[in-house]
């Protein structure tokens, strides 16, 4: 059974504020740096930088990051390698991973693992659209769209017209 959590216009506003919080948090955008996790990662921070555009007029490169080779559970996972582009590097700058669902937060741990082959940065926060609880890790996200309290027999999807062809982010019950 899927039950909608959020659809287009609140996906829209979720997202305009994180960039608004990116942008007060940091006092602009010197030294930014988006890298989204793939796949729905990568849209929801190039989203985010086009918002932060068009408030500020200012451009923040935006890098794409495959977690693949960095996770714990590789060998359960089977799935192929994606696409990695870091543009201008991290070394010395602020880099604001994105991600459309935090869980457990070993995708975040790996995709701490994976900048360090790019170089160190100053800092990195995350930005995580929906964030679902029940982490193992000691990972905190510094910008949330939506807390979405689960049980572990649910799972978040989030759709993207880029990807999907629309908008919303579900809420699935495993075996319904």
């Amino acid at each position: 059974m899927e039950r909608s959590i959020m659809g287009t216009d609140e996906i829209r506003r979720a997202l305009v504020r994180i960039s608004h919080e990116i942008l007060e948090r940091n006092g602009g955008v010197d030294g930014l740096v988006l890298v989204g996790i793939q796949t729905r990662g990568v849209w929801l921070a190039k989203r985010i930088a086009a918002f932060i555009r068009q408030f500020e007029g200012a451009d923040v490169p935006v890098g794409e990051l495959d977690v693949g080779l960095y996770r714990d559970d590789i060998a359960e996972r089977g799935r192929p390698l994606m696409h990695t582009s870091i543009p201008s590097g991290v070394h010395g700058r602020c880099v604001i991973l994105v991600d459309d669902v935090l869980y457990t937060g070993r995708t975040i741990r790996a995709a701490m693992d994976a900048l360090n082959d790019f170089g160190r940065p100053r800092e990195i926060q995350l930005a995580s659209l929906v964030d679902r609880g029940h982490r193992e890790l000691p990972i905190r996200p510094d910008y949330v769209g939506k807390n979405v309290p689960t049980s572990h027999d649910e799972s978040v999807q989030v759709y993207m017209s880029e990807i999907d062809g629309v908008d919303k982010i579900a809420l699935l019950r495993e075996g319904e």
